[in-house]
């Protein structure tokens, strides 16, 4: 099951890109990441009202919360730089660019979280990073 919610993420990933993209013309990129951010925001908070999973919140360690906090600052930050490239750059080159983070999660878990290092998937990551380097040799 897991992997048709992993297709759902790079279909909303693409289009969040292509809106991005068109979103950043005539606006500020930080703008632009906060506006964004804001309608996450709301989204978020209404599924988990909805869902009713917003009882979970009292049973949360602090650990989980500060690993959470962590991965919201990095995701800001990642999101703030990404529309800073996306307004400057082309985004046929900074979506590549910006995927090299998958080849980055593959390391890190095979080195952190001690995942198996496969063959498919040694070679699938680096099929990611020389396609990424050959995406941005070319002009």
């Amino acid at each position: 099951m897991w992997k048709y919610y992993a297709l759902l993420s790079a279909l909303f990933a693409a289009v969040t890109a292509l809106l991005a993209k068109c979103g950043v013309k005539s606006v500020d990129s930080n703008l632009a990441t906060a506006i964004r951010t804001t309608v996450i925001l709301f989204l978020t908070w209404g599924i988990v009202l909805c869902s009713g999973s917003a009882g979970q919140l009292k049973s949360i360690s602090w650990r989980g919360v500060i690993f959470l906090a962590g991965s919201g600052v990095a995701t800001g930050l990642s999101w703030l730089f990404y529309f800073k490239a996306i307004q400057l750059g082309d985004i046929s080159k900074v979506a590549p660019l910006d995927k090299l983070s998958v080849a980055l999660v593959v390391l890190s878990g095979i080195l952190f979280f001690h995942e198996k290092a496969t063959w498919q998937l040694i070679c699938g990551s680096s099929c990611i990073l020389f396609g990424t380097l050959l995406l941005l040799h070319g002009k």
